[in-house]
């Protein structure tokens, strides 16, 4: 995936366990100021108050958007990141992944073309999971032909999933 003409459409949303660091997140991608990111325009899918909530209802709302056009990279925040990893994983189109770290996000994209990030309001402080997004939001897929070929198998698993168990 290339950055498209424009902003950079991010959907974000988060459970109720994310929600302050959500909150965080949407306050500063939506502020401008950010030198470090491409131009944002952000969608806060939600969650809007620490009312008890599921992590796979907040999945689905992100990948709807970036499967339906609307955005070209998603952001979800639970308390540890891998509910709405395994939640948004199951949707056709959505490459996510858990980091912590801003290797891994960078490298996610450039390698996977990852296109959720999802963090743990429970695990990392706000100003690391900013660092992790920048690192997210300014990379772009290196279709280099190992990272094709991968991926490319990756897909196929999506379209065909494994293959029948003949006895």
């Amino acid at each position: 995936m290339t950055h498209p003409v424009g902003p950079l459409r991010i959907a974000l949303a988060g459970d109720h366990a994310g929600f302050s660091l959500k909150q965080t997140v949407a306050e500063v991608l939506s502020g401008g100021g950010q030198q470090t990111v491409p131009e944002i325009r952000l969608h806060d899918c939600g969650a809007f108050d620490t009312t008890q909530s599921d992590y796979p209802d907040f999945a689905e709302l992100v990948a709807r958007e970036i499967v339906e056009g609307r955005a070209d990279r998603g952001i979800l925040v639970c308390g540890s990141g891998v509910g709405v990893s395994v939640a948004a994983n199951k949707i056709t189109g959505i490459r996510a992944s858990v980091c912590h770290d801003t290797y891994t996000a960078r490298q996610g994209v450039e390698h996977d073309d990852m296109n959720v990030l999802c963090i743990g309001g429970r695990v990392i402080g706000p100003e690391l999971a900013l660092e992790v997004i920048r690192a997210f939001l300014n990379a772009q897929y290196d279709p280099q032909e190992r990272h094709a070929r991968r991926l490319d198998k990756v897909l196929r698993l999506e379209r065909e999933g494994l293959p029948s168990l003949k006895t």
